[in-house]
């Protein structure tokens, strides 16, 4: 089979042959079709966020595809057979002809999407769904602040929050990026270019709207100004680090409003905990996706061949929503 390897001295991308891996007793052989990028993807390329032990070398968080093979407990325990349609979430290795993944791991595909628009789900809805429900316990009409509002995981984050019954706010550098994310569906989008999230964080407490949760992944001296604004008990979920590693935090409404500043890693947590996170996906979300009250954002789709084509729009921030690789058409 082929999968896209990375040249050791120029980083480039290499569409070339390895083998194929034959699964283990507990694991599904997908056969893919598409593959999600994620940033994550972009760190793995620079060398700085290798695959976890057991996982392929290559990139790729998360696939769609079909059941090639199986191993004998994920036969006789996982419910899938050879042909379903399937979706998955990875350690590593989903920019490839084929992958083993744990059964766990594999979540039946909802029935009204492509292979491009599944392979959005496993790593952007668990990440979204982990942050917003199990780490920010959000509630119905509590308000959640969806920070970087053009990025590949809020265009999963914002719909599913709205779905749920909250109340959304998130930020954008421009105008122009305001007006294209509209169709998320965020009650308030702040313009941080011009506008001082803290102070609009403050408007909102004042209206009654106090933030609840925060997923936050960009971090960095926004979070230590916004962060005594949140309501009562509130949590903020940091994720990642996009606007910098520091920030002067105000100990005195951590203590009196009884906050939770959270850090948050899918990729970190073992597998029993991502398959009962991937469970409650299937259980909570997927029926509102069948139902057409959430929809995959997918921004563009690249041949798999293209893969540094498709890095590119990463890099450059211009997609609003997710990016594929086709794999098989």
């Amino acid at each position: 089979m082929k999968a896209v390897l990375i040249d050791k001295e120029s980083r480039e991308l290499l569409w070339t042959e390895v083998e194929k891996p034959t699964p283990k007793s507990d694991e599904i052989l997908i056969e893919i079709y598409a593959a999600a990028l994620n940033r994550a993807d972009l760190l793995q390329r620079k060398g700085t966020y290798p695959s976890p032990k057991g996982w392929p070398e290559w990139m790729g968080l998360e696939v769609a595809g079909t059941v090639s093979d199986m191993g004998k407990e994920a036969a006789e325990k996982s419910g899938f057979r050879v042909g379903d349609r399937v979706c998955a979430l990875l350690g590593g290795g989903g920019y490839a002809e084929y992958v083993c993944a744990p059964y766990g791991m594999v979540m039946p595909m909802p029935k009204n999407l492509s292979f491009e628009e599944a392979a959005t789900i496993p790593e952007a809805y668990a990440t979204s769904y982990l942050n917003l429900f199990w780490e920010g316990h959000l509630k119905h009409g509590q308000t959640a602040f969806v920070p970087a509002g053009a990025s590949g995981l809020a265009s999963v984050a914002i719909p599913m929050a709205k779905a749920f019954g909250a109340r959304v706010l998130t930020s954008v550098l421009s105008d122009e990026i305001a007006e294209k994310i509209k169709p998320l569906g965020a009650d308030v989008v702040i313009n941080s270019s011009t506008t001082d999230v803290a102070s609009v964080l403050a408007e909102e407490e004042k209206a009654g709207h106090p933030v609840s949760v925060a997923m936050d992944c960009l971090s960095g001296e926004m979070l230590g100004k916004a962060l005594p604004y949140m309501a009562d008990g509130g949590y903020w979920v940091v994720i990642s680090t996009l606007a910098g590693i520091t920030t002067e935090v105000q100990l005195r409404p951590l203590l009196t409003k009884g906050l939770h500043l959270v850090g948050s890693m899918l990729r970190k947590r073992s597998s029993a905990e991502k398959a009962e996170l991937l469970a409650s996906l299937v259980r909570d979300v997927f029926p509102k996706i069948e139902a057409g009250e959430m929809k995959p954002s997918v921004y563009k789709v690249f041949p798999i061949e293209q893969a540094t084509a498709a890095h590119a729009v990463l890099e450059r921030g211009e997609n609003i929503g997710k990016v594929v690789l086709r794999v098989k058409a």
